[in-house]
């Protein structure tokens, strides 16, 4: 426990150090996800010294572990216990770490179903950038009183301060699970099968449409996945098969641990849609829309997830400007997520982020004042 004491007394005087002489420090965990985000910037301080899995508790749903502890390491622990991390959040790499994950707030395939990161962040620590160590939330579902800060921490690229600890709210493996394979349904009939099945009372998971070149002849493919009571589940595999069935698409259940590895490897961004063609200057896209918006007009192929929700594609940096233009119109907003590998971080100069309005623009600049005064955490990074 005192050597423990002893990192968080370092990161301290480290922070503490920086923020007098105005120095910036980029806030790194694994470093599976370097390649995101506007800049890097500063020298590193490497959380992964504080790492270890605090206190869980699977009869309260509730696991608190610091947050340089291996993504992995956390996950391996709730799998023992039949639980998991519902959101699936992706790894991008051997080296992720908790804060990684909370600090880029980024979800897998069931993140419209079940929720994002930030909703199943009960509490925090962190550090700010007076070297303070500060307390948000806690290890309960009901703890909220004024600002949710803790939450606020997901998706905040580490400009807030230096997150310590993390309390988050884990579930149990859900008993029964099925993934429909459908072959032969257009993007228009997918986004109206999947709108049209979120209204109902059906154990929907994930989705994700794809028109796949890789097939020969070429092929549209929507994939669904149930997850819930087994009864349910198995009522629901009949009941939308013939549902699809009846706009003349072949529908396959697909065995399990074959489609496990599929959804993990959607997550992952290693299916063959997210392999960039080699000197290529194309850009991966997320277009993050509204769950309801119908096709979009850009002539690019498209993967299709979160029911809709979330849409990418490859197109040149130098289109930036009609992607946000198509996504706002679509409800939503477009992220430069990964340079192509001819320009590399050129492609950055047009923003990796949807510029902010003024008001939501001097919002985010008092809030980075208040925890982080000499603005030195992972400058430019969002």
């Amino acid at each position: 426990m005192n050597a423990m004491q002893d990192t968080l007394d370092h990161f301290s005087e480290r922070i503490r150090a920086a923020a007098q002489h105005a120095t910036p420090l980029r806030l790194r965990g694994g470093g599976s996800k370097d390649s995101l985000g506007q800049t890097l910037q500063g020298e590193v301080l490497d959380t992964r010294a504080y790492a270890g899995i605090l206190s869980y508790e699977p009869s309260e749903l509730v696991i608190t572990a610091c947050a340089g502890t291996p993504l992995a390491e956390i996950e391996a622990a709730l799998a023992e216990k039949g639980q998991c991390f519902p959101f699936e959040p992706p790894h991008f790499g051997a080296g992720a770490t908790l804060g990684g994950m909370v600090a880029a707030g980024l979800s897998g395939p069931a993140r419209a179903s079940v929720g994002s990161v930030r909703d199943f962040v009960l509490g925090a620590r962190l550090i700010n950038g007076k070297g303070e160590h500060l307390t948000f939330g806690g290890q309960v579902m009901k703890n909220v009183a004024g600002y949710d800060v803790s939450r606020l921490l997901a998706g905040s690229w580490g400009q807030l301060g230096l997150l310590t600890e993390v309390s988050l709210k884990v579930l149990p493996v859900a008993p029964g699970e099925a993934t429909l394979m459908c072959a032969g349904v257009s993007q228009v009939q997918a986004l109206s099968l999947i709108n049209r099945w979120g209204g109902q009372p059906l154990p929907l998971n994930a989705s994700a449409w794809v028109h796949d070149t890789t097939a020969q002849p070429a092929q549209d493919y929507l994939f669904v996945r149930l997850r819930g009571a087994i009864a349910a589940v198995e009522a629901a595999v009949t009941r939308m098969s013939a549902e699809v069935q009846s706009l003349g698409a072949v529908v396959t259940r697909m065995d399990n641990a074959q489609a496990a590895r599929d959804w993990q490897a959607s997550g992952e961004q290693s299916l063959d849609f997210f392999q960039p063609a080699p000197g290529g200057d194309h850009c991966l896209w997320r277009l993050s829309v509204a769950q309801t918006a119908p096709v979009l007009e850009v002539p690019y192929a498209q993967y299709i997830e979160w029911h809709g929700a979330q849409r990418w594609l490859w197109a040149p940096a130098s289109d930036a400007q009609r992607l946000r233009e198509v996504a706002q119109q679509a409800g939503g907003h477009a992220t430069l997520f990964r340079t192509s590998s001819a320009l590399g971080d050129a492609d950055k100069a047009v923003g990796v982020f949807t510029p902010l309005n003024a008001v939501q623009q001097r919002i985010q600049d008092e809030l980075k004042k208040q925890f982080d005064p000499a603005g030195i955490f992972n400058r430019g990074r969002a």
